[in-house]
């Protein structure tokens, strides 16, 4: 079955007002929706609502971060999610960011490759019923058992962007899950994570005809994500770090306008899916014929498209 996600909420659309969106989204082809968790809505909230709004999409959070709850509280918000979404909920973990963890949570970002280790192995114990009472190498649990462990365990997905991470989803989750890369990118990230495991990507598309205006709008975006350590060396490992070199010396030494200025056009064009509806199914498919599993498309405003109609032009069915 070839699956066609969306991100959930738009950008510019209040939460509550998501209702004729998202029921509409399976007849549009739509497959999945999924949230993400950075500094607006939480990750579960949207997903709550989307599981009554159309109980025919798979539901799934990409990421939680494995810091910013505690094991058992995590474990309690997705085997909500999942008796709300039976067998159709997918739980995305993931380290985050150092400023998301720390400058924004005060938590420190350490050990992140074990804590996401530790938390997938104690996620699998709950969520099986099992009373769990283990000391992991970075956090320990006494005796915490779901009063409500889901009848079928909620698939775990990890956010990998490196090789380390991605062999660990090899290994032991039941996929992975990456953002931010070309379709070239896919095979360098099958590589490592391998064939069989189930690859979701959140995609940026910005649906204009206008280069100019995308290009404007994802060099603001990749500024803001790329110069995140997690992501420059995400980018090195693809082979973009000469690319991206001018744009981190600028930004490091606070220059913003010059960092945008720098970033070269084809990164952008590698990164941001834009052009017509119609190009930019083409492009998305690019991805899929790569190796990509799950493509969650990331509508970002512009060609005078409302949310709406936006989702509309880029879904499957369309063409």
């Amino acid at each position: 079955m070839a699956r066609w996600g969306l991100t959930i909420p738009l950008t510019g659309v209040a939460l509550g007002e998501h209702r004729e969106i998202v029921a509409e989204l399976p007849s549009l082809g739509y497959t999945d929706a999924w949230s993400a968790e950075t500094n607006g809505t939480d990750a579960f909230t949207p997903l709550a609502l989307a599981s009554q709004w159309a109980p025919e999409l798979r539901l799934g959070p990409a990421i939680v971060p494995v810091y910013t709850r505690g094991p058992a509280l995590l474990a309690q918000q997705a085997a909500t999610i999942a008796e709300l979404a039976p067998g159709r909920f997918v739980l995305g973990i993931g380290t985050s960011s150092e400023t998301i963890v720390s400058r924004w949570n005060g938590i420190p970002f350490d050990e992140p490759y074990k804590r996401t280790r530790d938390t997938l192995r104690f996620l699998r114990k709950a969520f099986a019923g099992e009373k769990v009472k283990e000391e992991y190498e970075t956090f320990a649990v006494r005796g915490f058992k779901l009063d409500n462990a889901p009848a079928t365990p909620p698939p775990i997905v990890l956010a990998a962007l490196r090789p380390g991470m991605l062999r660990l989803a090899a290994r032991e989750a039941d996929g992975a899950i990456t953002n931010w890369l070309a379709p070239k990118d896919v095979r360098t990230v099958r590589g490592e994570l391998g064939d069989a495991p189930e690859l979701i990507a959140r995609l940026f598309v910005c649906p204009t005809d206008n280069a100019d205006e995308a290009r404007a709008i994802g060099r603001w975006m990749i500024a803001a994500y790329m110069t995140v350590p997690v992501y420059r060396a995400f980018h090195e490992w693809l082979g973009r770090g000469d690319a991206l070199a001018p744009m981190n010396e600028a930004w490091a030494a606070g220059d913003r306008k010059k960092a945008l200025e720098v970033i070269p056009d084809e990164v952008v064009d590698d990164l941001i899916v834009h052009g017509s509806p119609a190009a930019c199914r083409v492009r998305i498919r690019e991805y899929m014929d790569a190796g990509l599993t799950t493509p969650v498309l990331a509508v970002v405003p512009g060609g005078g498209l409302s949310p709406l109609e936006a989702v509309r032009a880029l879904a499957p069915s369309a063409g």
